[in-house]
């Protein structure tokens, strides 16, 4: 059962949402209030004859020539690594920055639940990213990054057994107590 862009239309009406449906682009135009996200709009599209359902944010930030680029960079992809459902896109012809959501729907009709949990995380996600890209932007330094020790704490218990992560810590606190 394919989703269609009326059916869209109804989940946004039932939240009380303003938009503006144009059908000859499959698409539906709406946008939000945000403190961190300058016209913070979304679009939702409708492809593949009501298969795939696509949310995107398009123009939340610019890092054409942007000094800090290669962090904020960095930075999206942290981000990206520590949510399971936000994708971030750079353009690099003109430096857009986008947030974006697909559903590969096929057979399975889109349910309001769904869809509201779907256009809710791509909000908030891409408030807290940008909130943090913001910081990366303004000094160089992404205020979410472990630190050196927390990243080769990570490493280790991603590359080691239990037992000699117990072993490391016996080692480290003896070491501690200066023996």
């Amino acid at each position: 059962m394919a989703t269609t862009l009326a059916q869209v239309a109804s989940f946004l009406d039932q939240r009380g949402w303003r938009y503006r449906l144009e059908p000859e682009q499959d698409r539906i135009l709406t946008g939000v209030q945000s403190e961190h996200v300058d016209d913070f709009m979304l679009v939702i599209q409708v492809q593949e004859n009501g298969e795939y359902l696509s949310i995107f944010a398009p123009q939340i930030l610019n890092l054409k020539n942007h000094i800090y680029k290669g962090v904020a960079f960095q930075t999206m992809l942290a981000i990206a690594w520590e949510v399971k459902l936000l994708r971030w896109e750079y353009d690099p012809s003109d430096g857009e920055v986008r947030t974006s959501v697909g559903v590969a729907l096929e057979d399975a009709a889109l349910t309001g639940r769904q869809f509201n949990r779907i256009l809710s995380g791509l909000i908030n996600l891409t408030e807290r990213g940008v909130e943090r890209l913001k910081v990366v932007l303004a000094t160089g330094n992404d205020p979410g990054g472990k630190t050196t020790e927390a990243q080769i704490a990570a490493a280790l218990m991603e590359m080691l057994p239990s037992e000699a992560l117990a072993g490391l810590q016996a080692e480290l606190e003896r070491l501690q107590r200066g023996e």
